[in-house]
């Protein structure tokens, strides 16, 4: 049991580098697809595909949460205008990590993390102090050792869909108005 890692993923773009570097620390992996935050539900199944694309690439196990977009805008009500970083990332942060660490205990994971911390979009330093509050949490900040670069070219390698926004549907809008027209 004390190898067992469950890693929260965002989308196969971020979980392939990130089974590479938890593999080569020793651990027996298996993905979690927990995203109820991704706007719209095609977006949502779009990297759940993926997902099940890049856990038979590496021939580890796949869990799927079930989609619950009212419950993540329950979440975060309130924290709906807050800027990319801000407050409402870290609710939702919250919302994944909190869904992940009771996975993790109920299928006796020693250990879990995220992949969150590969993107350059998003502190690593508030997912560890949220992942923090769960003993089982594993700190890794997978933008280090070259991870988003390693992410870029495990896509193209293995022809993983890229998102263009986080995934929820503030985000979008954000991006949609960094679009120059």
């Amino acid at each position: 049991m004390g190898n067992k890692i469950l890693i929260h993923s965002c989308c196969a773009p971020c979980a392939a580098p990130s089974v590479e570097r938890v593999q080569l620390d020793g651990y027996d992996v298996a993905l979690y697809f927990s995203n109820s935050n991704i706007y719209p539900e095609a977006e949502y199944h779009q990297r759940l595909e993926n997902m099940r694309k890049l856990s038979d690439i590496y021939e580890v196990i796949l869990e799927e949460d079930l989609y619950d977009h009212d419950a993540w805008l329950e979440h975060i009500r309130g924290f709906e205008d807050e800027p990319e970083k801000g407050l409402r990332c870290q609710k939702c942060f919250e919302f994944n990590l909190e869904r992940t660490a009771q996975l993790a205990k109920l299928h006796g994971y020693s250990h879990f993390t995220t992949t969150l911390t590969l993107s350059p979009h998003k502190i690593s330093k508030i997912i560890f102090a949220i992942g923090a509050k769960f003993p089982e949490y594993k700190a890794y900040d997978f933008k280090k050792k070259h991870g988003f670069l390693r992410s870029i070219a495990l896509s193209k390698e293995w022809d993983l869909y890229r998102q263009s926004y986080c995934g929820c549907e503030f985000s979008m809008r954000t991006r949609s108005q960094d679009v120059p027209k």
